[in-house]
């Protein structure tokens, strides 16, 4: 029997057309449905553009040969969960070695026997299955770049300085929405909304760093590198404002709390990193930049606008996105006044 719960997509990359139509046979045979390829370029071709749950490379082939295939795929960072099941007719403990010194999954000498194959396909397959699990689990309580990275590099403490921007978003008024309605009704709000803004941010690149009761904060530029992290920002912010519409729109029509929110953006320099103990940590950022927008989401309230920015954001906008000049202010805990600027593009 099948080890999958659903028939898995495999793919048999040989240049021999014989070995191609014997593996293909004995593995639609156990359930499973394959695709082949005569060569390593056609192989990681079809790797690329397509969707395998395992891969059975043979190493000595025209173009690209399997070594060059599989390093490929392992320098790729959405290619490199693939297991990846090395075949050959080379019997030798250094070609063995160099394929797991690579990252290959198994591998299997030719004439490959069907019992065998059976099993080292299985046990790939149960193995993928088990760290797609765990990739799933990092993504409920991650972001998705923050869980990626964890699984590329491992956990350790510790951050590094990077130039990215910070978005801060509260809900205004929300412990009197909390008073006037039943927690479950509360959590039910509070989930409808979260998940609109977590859609807005993941679409422009943003990462959820944090969620404290009914704010969030949000990273664009970290742990991705990314050139446009404070025109991301904003147009995630704006997306959110948009978000929020529609959200009211059905609260409304529900006879439901509507609510308002403030979102302050700041871009600089700051430290991003895992902080806390070997048993409990969180990837965070840390810094000036942070504090900042922390404080011009407050300054929403004062200043009776919904989203404010400063001047090192505003600096990397495009300019079709309209914004008001608020002057210097003095912000809390800031000893200097800060250009804040109050982006007016519509909804």
């Amino acid at each position: 029997m099948n080890a999958s719960p659903e028939p898995a997509r495999l793919l048999v990359v040989d240049d021999n057309k014989v070995n191609r139509i014997v593996l293909s046979r004995s593995l639609e045979n156990q359930g499973h449905i394959v695709e082949t390829a005569e060569d390593g370029a056609e192989g990681l071709n079809k790797i690329r553009t397509q969707s395998f749950d395992l891969v059975l490379l043979d190493i000595e082939m025209p173009v690209m040969d399997g070594f060059q295939v599989l390093e490929a795929c392992l320098n790729d960072v959405d290619l490199r969960q693939i297991p990846i099941i090395m075949t050959s007719a080379m019997d030798e403990l250094d070609a063995v070695v160099k394929c797991v010194e690579l990252g290959a999954e198994d591998y299997l000498t030719k004439p490959v026997n069907p019992i065998l194959l059976r099993a080292r396909v299985n046990a790939s397959l149960e193995k993928k299955r088990l760290r797609d699990e765990q990739r799933k689990l990092f993504r409920t309580f991650a972001p998705k770049e923050v869980a990626e990275e964890l699984l590329r590099t491992g956990f350790s403490l510790g951050g590094k300085n990077v130039v990215a921007s910070v978005l801060f978003a509260d809900i205004r008024g929300f412990t009197t929405i909390a008073e006037s309605q039943t927690p479950s009704e509360t959590i039910d709000l509070l989930n409808n909304y979260f998940g609109r803004m977590f859609d807005a941010i993941s679409a422009n690149q943003g990462a959820v760093n944090q969620m404290i009761g009914d704010g969030l904060v949000a990273i664009f530029g970290a742990p991705i590198a990314t050139e446009n992290h404070r025109e991301h920002a904003v147009r995630a912010a704006l997306d959110m404002r948009r978000q929020l519409k529609v959200f009211n729109q059905q609260q409304a029509a529900q006879n439901k709390m509507q609510i308002q929110i403030g979102i302050g953006i700041a871009s600089g320099e700051m430290v991003a990193g895992y902080v806390g103990t070997q048993t409990r940590a969180a990837y965070t950022c840390i810094g000036d930049t942070v504090n900042l927008a922390a404080r011009l989401e407050s300054h929403t309230k004062t200043a009776q606008k919904t989203l404010l920015i400063d001047k090192n954001t505003r600096d990397g906008l495009p300019p079709e996105i309209a914004v008001e000049p608020l002057g210097p202010v003095l912000l809390k805990g800031k000893n200097q006044a800060v250009e804040v600027f109050a982006v007016t593009q519509p909804e």
